[in-house]
């Protein structure tokens, strides 16, 4: 693949950051919908219209692939949100979400291992600079105090983050496999989030249409085409300058929140702001400086 290729899917890759960073606004307007059930109708409207879009297009065929494929991708959408849901409940929620937060470094360190890739200082610099932004925002400025008693929450927190950045790195190595599968990987996620919520949650529907609204967005946004963009990233694009950039996404969420008055800006944010946005572009240099002169082999 050429750097300008490279470059299109990187920056179709950060995309999906961007749209993460509205998890917190649209999850905030959602009311008190249980979260198994958000996801299940999150993913349930995201991949119900991906599949339209593929019958329309006459390209369903393309969901076609082999097991290990549709076990791959459902275990990687829906591992992540299972654990993490799982850690929330378990575990301190700032505990447990700085410690989800892990898989943007995981990410950079894992890309490693991939075939063509090479491990650089300044990704490393920049995503130690990215983890300690998020630290800060996560806790507000007070510090972090892991309790006892939560080794449940902690430990689903770990899986999380294993989950997805071992998803979004191994799927570099399904290269082949095309985008548009990921619609099902929505509609499995779907399914087996339906399946939680019935067996672990009381059932709770918006009773607002602004609520609805909010489900509606995030379906098409953050819990849709996310996925889809931040496939294109990893399997084609620089996968450690979008493990760098993701941590931007607590970061544009809290300032989103802030914006529409479910919170106040202060120097922990700012701060946060400053380490996270400086690590974002010392990992990028590369792409920035365009210090890559040559084509990259295909992958």
């Amino acid at each position: 693949m050429t750097d300008a290729g490279r470059l299109r899917a990187t920056m179709i890759g950060l995309s999906a950051v961007l749209m993460w960073a509205t998890l917190g606004l649209f999850g905030a307007g959602s009311g008190q919908v249980p979260p198994f059930l958000l996801n299940a109708l999150c993913f349930g409207i995201s991949g119900s219209l991906a599949l339209v879009w593929l019958a329309v297009s006459g390209k369903l065929a393309l969901l076609r692939q082999p097991l290990r494929v549709w076990a791959f991708g459902t275990l990687g959408l829906f591992g992540f949100h299972f654990f993490y849901f799982t850690a929330i409940r378990n575990a301190p929620p700032v505990e447990a979400n700085l410690i989800n937060y892990t898989w943007p470094l995981l990410i950079v360190l894992f890309s490693a291992l991939l075939p063509g890739e090479k491990l650089r200082l300044h990704h490393i610099i920049g995503t130690l600079l990215g983890l300690a932004g998020a630290v800060l925002l996560i806790s507000g400025g007070d510090g972090i105090a892991f309790s006892g008693g939560s080794a449940l929450g902690y430990g689903a927190a770990i899986a999380s983050s294993l989950f997805w950045s071992s998803y979004s790195v191994l799927s570099r190595r399904l290269g082949s496999v095309p985008t548009e599968a990921v619609a099902g990987f929505c509609l499995m996620t779907a399914l087996l989030s339906g399946l939680c919520h019935l067996a672990l949650e009381e059932t709770v529907l918006p009773s607002q249409p602004s609520e609805w609204a909010s489900i509606a967005a995030l379906a098409l946004f953050p819990v849709g085409l996310a996925f889809f963009t931040w496939d294109i990233g990893v399997k084609r694009g620089d996968i450690q300058v979008l493990g760098a950039a993701a941590y931007s996404a607590p970061l544009l969420s809290t300032l989103l929140l802030i914006a529409f008055g479910f919170g106040a800006l202060t120097l922990s944010v700012g701060l946060a702001c400053l380490a996270i946005t400086l690590g974002a572009v010392v990992a990028a240099k590369d792409m920035i400086l365009g210090a890559r002169g040559k084509p990259r082999p295909a992958e």
